[in-house]
């Protein structure tokens, strides 16, 4: 999907592009509301991502604006003013959800494929499995082939996170966030660390290989066609 990020906030904007480009989303930025505005109505996006508090024009007043010109573009409203009656208002302006600083990307990313009318998978289950590696999320225990495997905490949350996705890739950012609950980049080598030792006691000791490394976006596990 094509998304338009209006965020002022320079952290934040380059901390959720990144996030949605990592998901395989295109995302232009903008920091100014009238520059927002226009850009919304000269060009085509899928989803329009903006903050209330904007410079130039404020994302209220931008979203009424965009509606007066019969654009009917999703947009999400995401900001720190979080009170009821501010979610009613926004919402009364022409948004179509609201999303309160500060926030969850997985949750963030979740509400943006709605939008764009991509169904979100969610799926209650008490026990995960690729092929023959279990995991079991009562017991909290993994096991290949039969054969408990002894996984640190941060390893066990790291596979669930995976193997919830099934098949699909989980970029680092994704993983930072549910595993290690980083709404930023630290700029450290955690996650390729963590995946390394994983690899190393999921796949390693069999033949055949889950866990695959999908170059400049992220890890998929999965079963081999």
């Amino acid at each position: 999907m094509r998304i338009l990020l209006i965020e002022d906030d320079k952290s934040t904007s380059d901390y959720v592009a990144q996030g949605l480009t990592e998901s395989g989303h295109v995302c232009d930025t903008l920091d100014d509301g009238q520059d927002g505005l226009f850009q919304a109505t000269r060009e085509k996006y899928d989803v329009i991502v903006v903050d209330r508090n904007l410079p130039g024009l404020d994302g209220l007043s931008l979203v009424k604006a965009l509606r007066a010109t019969g654009n009917r573009v999703p947009v999400l409203f995401l900001t720190a003013i979080g009170g009821v009656n501010d979610r009613v208002e926004g919402l009364e302006a022409g948004g179509d959800d609201y999303l309160v600083k500060p926030f969850s990307f997985a949750e963030l990313l979740a509400r943006v494929n709605a939008l764009g009318r991509r169904p979100a998978i969610s799926t209650e289950v008490t026990k995960l499995q690729v092929l023959d590696l279990e995991l079991d999320l009562i017991q909290r225990v993994c096991r290949r082939g039969g054969k408990v495997l002894d996984l640190l905490p941060k390893e066990f949350a790291l596979l669930e996170v995976l193997m919830r996705n099934k098949g699909r890739v989980v970029t680092r950012t994704m993983l930072l966030e549910q595993v290690w609950d980083f709404h930023f980049d630290p700029k450290t080598s955690v996650v390729e660390t963590h995946i390394s030792r994983l690899r190393a006691k999921i796949d390693k000791p069999f033949e055949v290989q889950l866990l695959q490394t999908v170059k400049n976006s992220g890890y998929s596990i999965h079963a081999p066609r």
